[in-house]
């Protein structure tokens, strides 16, 4: 893969995605990044998101609505997806036993899925 070179503006867009709880997309991301460096370009934010993604440092989330989100948090877990506000929560359970189960069917080794549950949050059935 070669040698990755260091960049400050990497590393901010990394601490951005790492010290918050919710699924920025890169907009998002851009705009937060951009209040501490002016002169970064959109452009930039998507080739880093790309890069730090690729390099397992973040998780990129396609929820079907064609923007992506990402997370900082790369532990294993869910994502819950609400279809009316496009809110995404975070759901922390152990992955083995759907990688267990996923296996005898597949009558090999499953390494790694990716799981995203789709329903209406709470806020937003309060206000059907």
């Amino acid at each position: 893969m070669g040698i990755i070179k260091h960049s400050h503006q990497r590393d901010k867009i990394l601490e951005v995605l790492k010290n918050t709880k919710t699924h920025l997309s890169a907009s998002e991301v851009y705009e937060t990044v951009r209040a501490e460096i002016p002169n970064i370009s959109l452009g930039t934010v998507y080739r880093n998101l790309a890069k730090l993604s690729e390099m397992g440092e973040i998780l990129k989330i396609d929820i079907g609505t064609g923007t992506e989100h990402f997370d900082g948090d790369i532990s294993s877990h869910y994502h819950i997806v609400c279809q009316i506000c496009g809110k995404i929560t975070d759901m922390y359970e152990h992955e083995e036993s759907l990688n267990e189960l996923a296996g005898k069917y597949f009558g090999g080794k499953i390494k790694s899925h990716s799981l995203v549950f789709y329903g209406e949050c709470e806020h937003c059935l309060k206000n059907i």
